[in-house]
Order: structure tokens, then sequence, then C-alpha cells
């Protein structure tokens, strides 16, 4: 089952991160990336990272990909202008991905057994960053706040 389910996230997974990469509205190719973030929170599930799958879900999906859309949709300007096709888009997509084959057949085997680690559970997570982790977390919502702040600020029109 665990094969079958691989193959069909898979296909999904692909196929909208190549729609996401080649439609020519704007909007659709930001929703289909949505749908590639799901593909991906997917995976996760199925490799039994549930909670990594769920922060993909509430920071990519919920966040990242809505504030695409919402930034799409308050900043178009040019609307009937035809975009062509970018070949340095194209041209830099198969340089990284002969890239990461090269690094994917050059990278020894893991034939090594992994150590046993403790299970982390969500509240560990928790604990470890509400204590330890703290000043980095509230550093990352400040500048998180800041950028959000700034993007208002450049797409905000001025009033005469």
């Amino acid at each position: 089952m665990n094969s079958a389910a691989f193959v069909v996230i898979a296909i999904l997974t692909l196929a909208a991160a190549v729609a996401a990469a080649t439609l020519q509205k704007l909007m659709h190719a930001a929703l289909t990336f949505a749908v590639a973030f799901v593909g991906v929170a997917a995976f996760f599930f199925l490799l039994g990272a549930e909670f990594v799958g769920l922060v993909l879900v509430f920071v990519y999906i919920g966040a990242v990909a809505v504030l695409i859309v919402f930034t799409i949709l308050l900043t178009r300007r040019d609307v009937g202008k035809d975009r062509g096709f970018n070949w340095s888009g194209v041209v830099v997509a198969v340089a990284v991905f002969g890239g990461l084959l090269w690094a994917i057949f050059k990278a020894p085997s893991l034939s090594i057994v992994a150590p046993q680690i403790p299970a982390l559970s969500v509240r560990g997570i928790g604990e470890m960053l509400m204590t330890n982790y703290v000043w980095p977390l509230q550093c990352v919502g400040l500048l998180l706040t800041a950028a959000l702040i700034g993007a208002l600020v450049l797409v905000m029109e001025e009033k005469r």
C-alpha cells in the first residue's frame, strides 16, 4: 500500500510542480504551487513525520502560498502583457537538476545502520522551542513581521 501511495503522491506532486513552472497565468501557477506543497506534506505524512507535515501545511500552505496569492492580487499591474517563455529559467532548472543528480550518484550508499535515537514527541519539540530556542523563535517572528510591514508599505498606493 505504501509504494502505491508513494507513486500516486509522486505523480500528483510532480504534475503540480511542472504546472506551477509552466503555466502562463500567474494565479494558476501559484495555486498549483500550493498543490505541490500539499504533495510534499503528504510525503512527510507517509514517512511518519506528522509534525513536519503539519508544519509544512500550516506554514507553507497556510501562510506562504496564501501570501503569494495575495501578493499577486495586490500587485497585478500588467494583466494583458504576455510574459513569453523564460529560457533562462529552463537553463537554471536543468543545471540544478543535473547538479542534484550528480550529487546523488556520487554520494556513498547508506548501508550502515542508523543509531537508535529516542522518540520525539510534539510536546518535546514545543518544550525545546519555548526553553532553549525561544530567542531564535522570537527573532524569526520579528523578522517576518518586519517583512510583512515592508511588503504592505511597498504595495500601498499613495492617496492624492
